[in-house]
Parts: structure tokens; C-alpha cells; sequence
């Protein structure tokens, strides 16, 4: 286990730390400074779980620690951090429902997406648009859990959940459009292969049968 790959686990075991700062009745921290309250140290949590997601993709490049666990696990946690703190903020009320449902259901239809190309050996690579979805979020809903100590940031988060919902949705589409692109060559590859097949099975058959070509039967009339 490399550095790299226990970065990206301590990003998944930050999640549940995430949920339980956010959705804490305030208890427990109102025993502690004001500089500790229940939203700051749930924004320092988010925002260290953040940052491992920047520092084992560029460690792993850099040292070439690339692996197969990495590679699966890295999308996984950033998918299981970017939810977690959506559903939380939607029961605290800071979040539209709506907004996160769009958000969460397109993760899912790309990664069925890319899933299934894969398993038809096509890869499809993230756009530009899809490698900055994360750092979006990430800002979006920096802003919207800030917002719960500073009012004045709350319309900036509002404007940034709907940034990242316009990303979702624009992103999403760029991968269906290379999806069915992919589907749609890869359908006339396997026909034009399927139809070449056919034509050298029958040119087979007929030599097997010993029926002549239609250039022997005519040089055989002259």
C-alpha cells in the first residue's frame, strides 16, 4: 500500500466524520472555542478531504505509483465525499433536493456510462469540462457550509450549487454524445466485419463444392 492509495482511504474515512460534524445537534462542540463551532470544523474536514483528492493524483504521477487500487478507489471516494456532503446539507436545509438529486443521478449514468463502453473495450476519457466538476463542487459547497456561520456567503453558495449543477448537466451530455459516437462506429465496424465473413464463408462453400467461377464459365464459352 503506497502513499498515494492511503491517501485516497483516508479521504473515504473522512466521510463519515463529514456527516457527523454536519449533522451534529451542536451539543457536543458548544463546549468548545467559538473558533470550533459545529459548521467550521465540518468545513476543515471537507476541505482536508479535498485536498487528498489533489495530493494522491499528483504524488502517484509524480513518484509513478499508478496503480489498478488507486485508479478504482479514487473515483469512488470522491463520489462517496462530494454525496455525503450533498445529502447532508439537503436535511439540513441548506441545499435544494432537486439540485443533489440531478447532481448524484448524473454521477451514477456516466459511471454506467463509461462502464458499459469499457466493457465494450472503448474508453472514454474525462472532458474538460468533467475535470473541473470537481474543483466546483468542491468550492460550492465550501461556500454553502460556510454559509452557516456568515450569512453574507449564503447567495454565494446558492450560485455555485447551480454552477455545478450547469456543469453536471452540460458534462453529462459531452459523454453521451461520445458514448453514442463510440456505439454508433463500433456498430458499423462490427457489421462491415460481419458482412466480410459472410462473403468469405460463401466464396468457401463454393470452391468446397467445386462450382466454378463466373470468369471460368465465361472463358470456357469462347
Amino acid at each position: 500500500m503506497n502513499l498515494p492509495n492511503l491517501l485516497t482511504l483516508l479521504r473515504i474515512f473522512f466521510v463519515p466524520l463529514l456527516v457527523a460534524a454536519l449533522l451534529a445537534d451542536g451539543t457536543w462542540f458548544a463546549r468548545l472555542p467559538e473558533l470550533f463551532s459545529r459548521e467550521m470544523f465540518a468545513l476543515a474536514v471537507f476541505l482536508a478531504a479535498a485536498a487528498t483528492d489533489l495530493l494522491d493524483g499528483w504524488l502517484a504521477r509524480r513518484w509513478g505509483q499508478v496503480t489498478t487500487v488507486g485508479t478504482l478507489l479514487d473515483p469512488i471516494a470522491d463520489k462517496l465525499l462530494i454525496s455525503a456532503a450533498l445529502i447532508s446539507l439537503v436535511d439540513i436545509h441548506r441545499v435544494p433536493a432537486w439540485i443533489v438529486i440531478l447532481i448524484i443521478g448524473r454521477e451514477f449514468a456516466v459511471s454506467g456510462l463509461r462502464s458499459i463502453a469499457a466493457s465494450s473495450g472503448y474508453t472514454i476519457r474525462a472532458s474538460e469540462l468533467g475535470k473541473t466538476k470537481m474543483a466546483s463542487q468542491v468550492i460550492a459547497i465550501s461556500l454553502v457550509i460556510a454559509g452557516i456561520r456568515w450569512q453574507a456567503l449564503v447567495p454565494l453558495g446558492v450560485i455555485g450549487m447551480w454552477a455545478v449543477m450547469l456543469f453536471a448537466l452540460v458534462s453529462a451530455g459531452d459523454y453521451f454524445r461520445k458514448f453514442w459516437r463510440r456505439i454508433d462506429d463500433g456498430v458499423k465496424q462490427r457489421r462491415r466485419r460481419e458482412l466480410l465473413r459472410l462473403e468469405r464463408q460463401r466464396k468457401r462453400a463454393e470452391r468446397l463444392r467445386g462450382v466454378p467461377s463466373p470468369v471460368a464459365d465465361f472463358t470456357d464459352q469462347g
